[in-house]
């Protein structure tokens, strides 16, 4: 008899509603703080008219936020039920190629774009002078969140959780919405400056 994903997820726990409300909170911010810092230089202004110290300060509250999103998911995790999704001796290397391949994409595309690049740098006016086309970029047109994704799963199917899939498939769906708010945006901005350099 098939077993339901849903009926293997304790959802009375909650370190799954805590880990869940991260994951949604992260992009949300990082979206709200970067739309208000082009239009009102807010960072900027508070840091002395300095946009890298603005990106910066931006960049460790992102990374910060990101670390305690992970921890937040891993202690869901170990208060969930372990089930074997699919045999455990083919999800332990599936898990670590998974892992392996996210991390490569979220690195690579790190040092593709530079830490300015990376953390919403160009809605503090600082513009790459063109988009960056080599790997991970020349394989798909978001590396980081992709990678991202796919380090959450890998944990998932490493941990044997199904609630981690549930979770993995939110860190999904809710990257996929903040890109339909970041792209439009992002493309505006060297719009602009196309526009004006013309």
């Amino acid at each position: 008899m098939a077993v339901s994903l849903v009926n293997l997820v304790d959802w009375s726990q909650p370190t799954l509603w805590i880990s869940a409300a991260s994951i949604c909170f992260n992009p949300i911010f990082w979206n709200i703080v970067a739309q208000n810092e082009y239009h009102n230089k807010t960072i900027t202004k508070t840091l002395g008219g300095k946009p890298y110290l603005g990106c910066y300060f931006l960049a460790l509250s992102i990374f910060s936020l990101g670390l305690i999103r992970d921890y937040l998911y891993h202690d869901a995790l170990k208060y969930q039920t372990k089930y074997d999704i699919i045999p455990y001796d083919l999800a332990k290397p599936l898990a670590v190629a998974l892992f392996g391949f996210g991390q490569l994409l979220v690195l690579t595309s790190t040092y593709a774009l530079g830490i300015t690049g990376t953390y919403l740098g160009d809605y503090f006016g600082i513009l790459m002078d063109h988009r960056v086309e080599g790997f991970p970029f020349n394989i798909m047109r978001d590396p980081m969140y992709n990678g991202s994704t796919l380090c959450f799963l890998g944990t998932a199917l490493w941990s044997r959780s199904p609630a981690g899939l549930v979770l993995s498939s939110l860190v999904y769906i809710v990257y996929t919405v903040a890109l339909t708010y970041e792209g439009p945006f992002t493309d505006m901005i060297y719009a602009k400056r196309a526009a004006k350099s013309q």
